[in-house]
């Protein structure tokens, strides 16, 4: 009877594996450990950084989106002009002012109103100022600005506007 003669190649039965010199290198290798996170989120980094974001979009919302605050009020419809007849007012250095104007009144307003408080306005606003001062075409728009403004809190806003309608130095 023949003899029968096998090889085997690897390991001997109950060798170590990967160790010694006859050893055969592992054919299916070992999988690394997972790397862990070197950052870590603390928690109040977290909630400092929701902090900022909340922050900064409450503070965009009350700088571009909000009103600022103040109800809005209607701008009033122009109504009636009333006129003031011309009068003649002493400036400085023995000159004269002819003004006259006329008031643009709101559309809410239904009486004309006396404009003898216009009139005496006038007079205290423009009276004693010098040729130069009042011919000097930005002067005269702030000195016609202020008139409006005391205008609009004598008559309690009944008068929007005044209209320069004669104006005349001498």
């Amino acid at each position: 009877m023949p003899i029968e003669q096998r090889v085997i190649s690897g390991p001997k039965i109950g060798a170590k594996i990967g160790g010694g010199a006859s050893s055969v290198p592992n054919p299916t290798p070992e999988p690394e450990p997972a790397k862990k996170r070197k950052f870590k989120v603390r928690r109040p980094v977290l909630i400092a950084g929701l902090l900022i974001v909340l922050l900064a979009g409450g503070a965009g919302y009350w700088f571009f989106l909000r009103g600022d605050g103040t109800p809005t009020v209607k701008a009033p419809e122009p109504g009636a002009v009333v006129t003031v007849d011309p009068v003649s007012l002493n400036l400085a250095d023995g000159h004269y002012l002819r003004i006259g104007f006329g008031l643009q009144l709101t559309k809410e307003t239904v009486e004309a109103p006396d404009t003898s408080r216009a009139l005496d306005t006038a007079i205290a606003l423009y009276s004693g100022r010098t040729v130069a001062e009042i011919s000097d075409p930005a002067t005269r728009a702030a000195l016609k600005a202020e008139f409006v403004k005391e205008l609009d809190e004598k008559y309690d806003g009944e008068v929007m506007d005044v209209y320069l309608t004669n104006f005349v130095t001498q």
